[in-house]
């Protein structure tokens, strides 16, 4: 543990960014996910331009600041600091979560990626990681080849770590309710928000499981 307050992330949907070139487009569809209720949004571009990506995350830094949601950058400090996001998320390839702690200052978030690893949950949490994140849950486009995880790992990080955590990897509408059972705070979705007929719409209906999950969950004695 590092001592500092940790910054919290609203529970709930986490939105990740596609890999799309067209800036109008992305934003057209970004607005309306946190129009309906999404209130963490991730940035990630793996192939565009440096160029292009300050052009994206300054962009999208405007929008997350009118619907109050939080700007978390993936993989790229220098781009995250640029934009004036809320934080970064890291994975295991992406540098010392140390160095990334020193350098965002206490101030803004520090996410993880950890797999299917507690032993990668407890060197985030002592490196000052305020947040966790575990997948594959289910096949999923973006990494279709990554290893499914065991839903129990998300109970027990919570239980060691006391941060929340989230779950990544072929998440649906059709299967939120799975990690949420499985005691993930928040959820990150790609390809259905964004390759959805309407993203908007599909944005709301995620809020709404979500919230209501976290109802049910409460009333239980």
């Amino acid at each position: 543990m590092t001592g500092r307050d940790r910054m919290v992330l609203p529970r709930g949907l986490y939105a990740i960014t596609p890999d799309w070139g067209d800036t109008r487009a992305l934003l057209a569809a970004t607005e309306t996910i946190l129009a309906a209720g999404c209130r963490v949004l991730q940035y990630r571009n793996k192939i565009a331009s440096p160029c292009h990506r300050q052009e994206q995350a300054v962009a999208l830094r405007g929008l997350t600041r009118r619907f109050g949601a939080r700007l978390i950058v993936n993989d790229d400090i220098e781009l995250a600091l640029f934009a004036e996001a809320d934080g970064v998320h890291l994975g295991e390839d992406d540098g010392a979560l140390a160095e990334a702690r020193r350098r965002l200052g206490a101030g803004r978030m520090l996410g993880a990626s950890c797999y299917q690893s507690l032993e990668r949950a407890d060197a985030a949490t002592a490196a000052g990681a305020d947040y966790l994140a575990f997948g594959s849950c289910f096949v999923s486009p973006t990494k279709p080849s990554a290893r499914r995880l065991d839903p129990a790992v998300l109970a027990a990080a919570r239980r060691r770590t006391g941060l929340p955590v989230c779950a990544i990897g072929g998440i649906t509408l059709a299967n939120v309710a799975e990690p949420l059972a499985a005691g993930a705070d928040l959820v990150a979705v790609i390809s259905a928000l964004y390759e959805a007929a309407d993203p908007g719409l599909a944005s709301r209906k995620f809020v709404e499981l979500i919230e209501q999950h976290a109802r049910n969950r409460h009333d239980i004695p």
